[in-house]
C-alpha cells in the first residue's frame, strides 16, 4: 500500500537567517511557540511558508530556535525547536517528535478507548497540525501551508505510529483556498475508507464520527474524561445536553442508565447523528431531542417550568477574536443563569467553555458570580480541562475548562 503523490511537495523550502527585537528572542528561548512579524527584525526577503528559519540570538550570534516560516499569518514564524542543541530539521526530527506524543498517550490507550488525538498542534511541536485517530483511521488537519514541504515524510510516520489503515486530509479553509498544493480536503492519502462515518470507543462506549464532513477532525475528542465523569453520574436521572452536537454527553448517560436524555442542538443533522450514536449502544432510558437556538429554548423550557437533574452547557467557542470577549462572556453568564434555573433540586449543573481568549480563572469568576446571584445553595464539585491527549505546552494552548456545580436544594 502506497501513499498518494498529492502528499510531495511542488517547494523545496530553503534556509532562512532570521534576528528578532529582544521581546521576540525572550519568548524564543522561554520555549514560545509563536514569532510574530512586528518581533522580527531581520529576514531574507524572498522568505516563503514553509521555509526553515534559523533564529539567531541578538548580540552573540547564537542559534536559539529553529521554526518554520508562515508568509500568511501574523504568527510568522512557528516555532519546532527552541534550544541551543543543534538539531536537524528532517524526517527523523519529526519522527522521534510523533514517538514522543505517543508516549504521552499510553495511559489512555490502556483504557477501553481507541480514538484519540496523537498530535495536538503546538503543545506537541507542530503548530497548525492535528492528527487524530478513529479506530484504524487516521485524520491529519492542516491549517497552514508550512506543513506541505513536509508532509512526504510526517504523514508515514503518523500512518505507523497509530497502525493505521486508512490516512484522511482535512484542509483549513485557508488551504482549500490555496493553490500551493494539489490536495483537496478529504482526500484519502493511505489505504481505502469504505465508509466516511467511522465507528470507534470511548471508554467502552460506541460512536461515530464522519472524517470527511464532520466538524474539524469529524468529532470532539478534547471532552472525553468529562464525558466520560458526567456518564458516571447518570444512573436513573433526567438530562439536558445543551450544544449537543454528536451526542457526546447524551450517549454516555444513556449508556450508564439515564431514564431520560434530551439533546438540544440547532442543527438537525447533528441531533441525527446524536440518535444513531445512542444506537450504537445498548440503553434503557428515552433518548429526545430538540432543534432550535439554545437560549431561546431554554427559556422555553424554563417557561414550561421544566427541570433536569443533570444539565450540561457546552457551547461552542463564543470569542474567535480579541473584540468577541465581551460578548462571550456576558453569553456565558446568561447560560449558567439559564442552566441553573433548568436544573433541578440536589441536581447537577456542568457548564464549560472552548474560547481560548476567556481565561479560565475569568469562566470560573462569571460562572460563581451569576450562579451565587441566584440565592441558591451549591457546592463546586469539580473544575477540568483538557483530556491527556490534549497536553498543555504554552499558556495560550490552553482553552477547554469545565465546571461542575452541585445544588444543595
Amino acid at each position: 500500500m502506497s501513499f498518494s503523490s498529492k502528499i510531495k511537495s511542488k517547494y523545496t523550502p530553503k534556509r532562512l537567517a532570521v534576528k528578532l527585537n529582544s521581546k521576540g528572542e525572550q519568548f524564543v528561548v522561554q520555549g514560545h511557540p509563536w514569532v510574530f512579524s512586528n518581533n522580527i527584525i531581520k529576514i531574507n526577503d524572498d522568505a516563503k511558508s514553509g521555509d526553515l528559519a534559523i533564529v539567531f540570538s541578538k548580540n552573540k550570534n547564537r542559534v536559539v530556535g529553529l521554526g518554520l516560516y508562515d508568509a500568511n499569518s501574523p504568527i510568522r514564524i512557528k516555532m519546532l525547536h527552541s534550544s541551543y542543541e543543534k538539531a536537524e530539521i528532517n524526517g527523523e526530527f519529526f519522527k522521534n517528535k510523533i514517538t514522543t506524543a505517543y508516549n504521552k498517550r499510553q495511559g489512555l490507550l490502556r483504557t477501553n478507548t481507541n480514538s484519540y488525538r496523537l498530535l495536538f498542534g503546538e503543545n506537541d511541536g507542530f503548530p497548525g497540525l492535528i492528527a487524530d485517530v478513529y479506530a484504524s483511521v487516521l485524520v491529519v488537519k492542516i491549517y497552514s501551508e508550512i506543513w506541505l514541504p513536509y508532509l512526504e515524510s510526517i504523514i508515514p510516520s503518523l500512518q505507523q505510529m497509530a497502525q493505521a489503515e486508512t490516512v484522511v486530509v482535512r484542509l483549513s479553509r485557508s488551504l482549500e483556498q490555496s493553490k500551493a498544493h494539489k490536495l483537496g480536503n478529504g482526500d484519502v492519502v493511505y489505504g481505502v475508507l469504505e465508509n466516511e462515518v467511522v465507528e470507534f470507543v470511548e471508554h467502552g462506549v460506541n460512536f461515530s464520527a464522519n472524517v470527511i464532513k464532520g466538524h474539524k477532525t469529524g468529532y470532539f475528542l478534547d471532552h472525553r474524561a468529562n464525558r466520560k465523569q458526567v456518564g458516571e453520574w447518570c444512573k436513573g436521572k433526567t438530562v439536558l445536553d445543551v450544544f449537543s452536537y454528536a451526542g457526546g454527553f447524551s450517549v454516555h448517560a444513556l449508556y450508564n442508565g439515564a431514564k431520560e436524555v434530551t439533546s438540544l442542538d440547532i442543527s438537525k443533522q447533528a441531533l441525527e447523528i446524536a440518535l444513531e450514536n445512542g444506537k450504537l449502544n445498548t440503553y434503557s432510558g428515552k433518548h429526545k431531542t430538540i432543534a432550535g437556538d439554545a437560549f431561546a429554548e431554554l427559556k422555553q423550557l424554563i417557561k414550561n417550568k421544566v427541570t433536569f437533574d443533570v444539565v450540561v452547557i457546552d457551547p461552542p467557542s463564543f470569542a474567535k477574536q480579541a473584540s468577541e470577549i465581551d460578548l462571550a462572556k456576558k453569553k456565558y453568564a446568561q447560560l449558567a443563569e439559564l442552566g441553573e434555573q433548568l436544573t433541578a433540586k440536589n441536581g447537577l449543573l456542568v457548564l464549560a467553555s472552548c474560547s481560548s481568549r476567556v481565561l479560565a480563572d475569568q469562566f470560573f469568576e462569571i460562572n460563581h458570580k451569576t450562579l451565587s446571584a441566584r440565592k441558591r445553595s451549591y457546592n463546586v464539585v469539580l473544575k477540568t480541562g483538557h483530556d491527556t491527549d490534549h497536553p498543555i505546552g504554552f499558556p495560550e494552548g490552553a482553552y477547554l475548562k469545565c465546571g461542575y456545580y452541585r445544588f444543595k436544594d
